[in-house]
């Protein structure tokens, strides 16, 4: 009796200690990220139809789960956990309801089982060949910028372990959205081929984005750029000048002030997101008398033309509403805008910058500077320029007044 109790004690520690080394072996794995995928099999629990389950990391809303895919023979099911819960419930579902666990990281094949007689048998055996593709719920694309960049950690965007804080998901989606626009617009503009870049960024705030230009401009494309961030706000300025002081990054600044107050020098890039109704202008107005190749406004407010718009009367029963006056007036505004900087000889585009879902301020003034238009083609711009004000009674541009002022239409 004696010899029986210890085999089955035996036994049963044997069980145990091979369930433990397989579940610390795919703990492990999602911690380093070599996770492929596990297969849950030989069902043999009281669900009819269920064959296997298929298990798949992603991320949801900021956040790592595990992503259970029920395969049936009439259906698929998904049942989506985070990691230490999706861990627990395959604790939970090796031996009642399946007795085989197939793991795949990286370089091994890890494969527990139970047999007949309740006996675990682990197996491991090298793989290779493989890579992980970490899976996102809204198909996002390839990133701009690794993770494991050095001031997203300083700027509380990713933590000690170099992973997305979950409540910065969409500053992060931002930041790459933002690094896509300008690299398209460098490709088109020629900056490539120039060493040193002059780079200033107005309204800079917290310096996601600031930091993230020299980031890209220094470490991917190999160049020399002098980042200046611009900012009102003091503490703003002290709070990112010590971050870039302790990254060690000579190439990037921060300075107190704002568009008016900056001194006319050579730029490159010109940035100026959400700057505030007329601020827009003057930013734009020192990006094309600095000569920037680049030029790059999210337009915030648009108090300066609503007030002047006179709706014409076909048009009368839809802008009677103030919340459609206001889209209008946002939609003039930055038309204008877009004529005056194609007008300077900008290639203009006008689009969403982000998703309505990450910030209602989305919209992109991007000018890439290339030929300047011909005095025929210049006074066709400033005719249409004329007509859109007319037809609302617009006396007044901020943009245009200021460009006027440099000769804009006069030969200058």
């Amino acid at each position: 009796m004696m010899t029986e109790m210890t085999e089955t004690q035996t036994g049963a520690k044997e069980r145990h200690s091979q369930r433990e080394l397989f579940f610390s072996l795919l703990a492990d794995c999602l911690s380093h990220n070599t996770f492929v995928k596990l297969v849950l099999g030989k069902y043999h629990g009281t669900e009819p139809g269920l064959d296997r389950v298929f298990v798949r990391r992603l991320t949801l809303k900021g956040q790592e789960c595990l992503s259970f895919l029920y395969r049936y023979q009439t259906k698929d099911v998904t049942k989506n956990l985070p990691i230490p819960a999706g861990i627990a419930f395959i604790r939970d579902l090796f031996g009642p309801a399946f007795n085989n666990l197939h793991l795949q990281t990286v370089g091994e094949d890890i494969q527990i089982s139970l047999n007949k007689k309740g006996k675990c048998i682990l197996q491991r055996g090298k793989a290779s060949g493989r890579s992980v593709t970490l899976q996102k719920h809204d198909r996002e694309k390839a990133r701009f910028l690794d993770l494991a960049t050095p001031f997203l950690k300083e700027l509380g965007v990713t933590n000690a372990q170099q992973q997305l804080i979950p409540s910065m998901s969409r500053k992060w989606k931002q930041i790459n959205k933002f690094i896509e626009v300008l690299d398209h617009a460098i490709a088109s503009s020629g900056l490539k081929e120039k060493a040193r870049l002059r780079v200033v960024d107005f309204g800079s705030g917290k310096g996601y984005l600031t930091f993230a230009m020299e980031e890209y401009l220094r470490a991917s494309l190999g160049l020399t750029p002098k980042v200046t961030g611009v900012e009102l706000r003091e503490d703003l300025v002290s709070l990112c000048s010590k971050a870039a002081q302790r990254l060690k990054l000579d190439t990037l600044s921060f300075a107190q002030g704002d568009i008016r107050s900056f001194p006319p020098e050579s730029i490159d890039i010109m940035i100026a997101l959400h700057a505030c109704d007329m601020a827009t202008d003057y930013a734009i107005h020192l990006g094309i008398r600095s000569g920037a190749a680049i030029i790059m406004c999210a337009p915030c407010c648009h108090k300066q033309i609503r007030p002047q718009m006179t709706s014409p009367e076909l048009l009368e029963p839809m802008l009677k509403h103030g919340i459609h006056l206001g889209q209008e007036a946002e939609m003039v505004t930055d038309s204008l805008r877009g004529l005056l900087l194609e007008a300077c000889g900008y290639e203009t585009q006008i689009f969403e910058f982000v998703s309505l879902e990450h910030t209602s301020k989305n919209k992109m003034i991007l000018g890439v500077k290339g030929k300047c238009p011909g005095p025929v083609e210049q006074a066709e711009l400033l005719a249409q320029i004329r007509e859109i004000k007319e037809f609302y009674s617009i006396r007044e541009h901020c943009l245009e007044t200021l460009l006027m002022a440099d000769g804009l239409g006069q030969g200058g």
